[in-house]
């Protein structure tokens, strides 16, 4: 079982078998299509969009809080619909309203009509993040669960990757033309993923709740490890603020903070999107080999020097590094921080999916935020570096806490 992540997944007695490794693509096909092209694709499509007059500036930035504001309630709301009407119809249904999006907004009938459609996007896209992996992982053998954690997520690098390429592309034909191309990419993502998705999931919660002397669920003890739980959904949060100054300010900062023009920060956003794309594999890996904890420390510490790079004014070539590196962190702590949700609740694996679906809402919230927090910052006082040195304030305080409950619990296990 442990051979491949394309092995086939033990299962009980009379259990249909499921396929990890096509699994594990559909997984990486919906980060694709929910996060990678639903949000990201949009940064580069800002500009035409202005400059088609679809939209004047101000309006479109509303655009993309409104993108923001469905991821969010995507991730609120992807179990409760799951739960009636089964995740994998849930995920396919969500993967098709991405691609309807797409669709819809390659006409600019209003700006409701926009900014409704772009609102479904995102909660397609928090519906995704909340559903897809948490769905494909328990398949996988547990030493492959890093890796194809990495491939799942790796689906969001390539869509930044994508957004710095493929969209100014496109675009070259006509606005309208690049909707529908992505609608066209989304669509073949979906229906490549469409039988993908297994059926149920390989042990019922309700086995593990009759296990060790078959004590009924009402007097089973909750989980353990909640103190460090509820530190890892801070830390997760703590991140989401950290990335924030690359996500929305890098391009800025070095087409207008550096003075280097729109076409070198560009360059840095296809850089950005390089590092998200092998992010969640060099995080997989890692953390087959060392455990997730401890390579989520070791993000920790990377993050913090990759976000600080830009506050401390070190030239060129470190904003190059650090471009990579925090685009690297940004889809690979994801898988990270999922494998410690299910180290933490492994002897109880009912609890994972509402863990994991709480550590998103804490995220799209924090990122949320603090997108609008340092923009508001930074329009009273127009100054890059402080928002990169309180991107970086977020990461350590991530760390700290990160260290803080490894020690308690060292001291305390319980």
């Amino acid at each position: 079982m442990d051979r491949a992540i394309g092995c086939r997944a033990q299962r009980p007695a009379g259990a249909p078998t499921v396929n990890a490794k096509w699994a594990t693509v559909a997984g990486f096909c919906a980060s694709l299509v929910g996060i990678g092209l639903a949000r990201f694709a949009y940064t580069p499509l800002l500009p035409a969009i202005v400059g088609a007059h679809w939209f004047d500036a101000s309006m479109a930035a509303y655009l993309g809080a409104a993108n923001l504001a469905g991821y969010l309630a995507g991730a609120l709301a992807g179990r409760p619909i799951a739960a009636r009407a089964s995740t994998p119809a849930t995920l396919r249904a969500m993967m098709l309203l991405a691609t309807i999006a797409f669709v819809a907004c390659a006409w600019p009938v209003s700006f409701g009509w926009f900014f409704a459609w772009r609102f479904l996007a995102g909660l397609s896209g928090g519906a995704l993040m909340v559903l897809a992996a948490p769905a494909v992982l328990p398949h996988v053998p547990a030493p492959r669960r890093g890796m194809a954690g990495g491939v799942i997520f790796m689906g969001v690098g390539i869509g930044v990757a994508a957004s710095g390429t493929v969209v100014p592309l496109l675009l070259q034909r006509s606005l309208h033309a690049t909707w529908l191309g992505l609608a066209l990419l989304s669509l073949g993502l979906t229906a490549i993923a469409w039988k993908g998705w297994p059926a149920q999931a390989p042990a019922s919660a309700s086995a593990s709740a009759t296990a060790g002397g078959g004590s009924p669920p009402h007097r089973r003890r909750r989980a353990p490890a909640s103190r460090r739980l509820r530190a890892l959904f801070v830390e997760y949060a703590l991140n989401a603020a950290g990335w924030v100054p690359h996500m929305i300010f890098l391009v800025d900062f070095v087409a207008r903070g550096l003075g280097r023009g729109v076409a070198v920060g560009a360059q840095f956003w296809v850089l950005f999107g390089i590092g998200a794309t092998v992010g969640p594999l060099f995080a997989g890996a890692l953390a087959d080999r060392i455990g997730f904890g401890r390579a989520l420390r070791v993000a920790f510490v990377l993050q913090i020097g990759g976000v600080a790079m830009p506050a401390l004014g070190l030239g060129m070539g470190w904003l190059m590094v650090s471009s990579v590196v925090v685009g690297a962190f940004v889809t690979g702590t994801v898988p990270l921080v999922l494998g410690r949700v299910h180290e933490l609740l492994e002897h109880h694996p009912a609890q994972q999916n509402p863990a994991w679906r709480t550590a998103t809402v804490g995220f799209a919230l924090c990122q949320a935020v603090a997108a609008y927090g340092l923009s508001f910052l930074f329009s009273r006082d127009g100054d890059y570096r402080l928002l990169f040195a309180i991107g970086t304030a977020a990461m350590l305080i991530a760390l700290a806490i990160d260290l803080v409950a490894a020690a308690g619990h060292d001291a305390d296990p319980r």
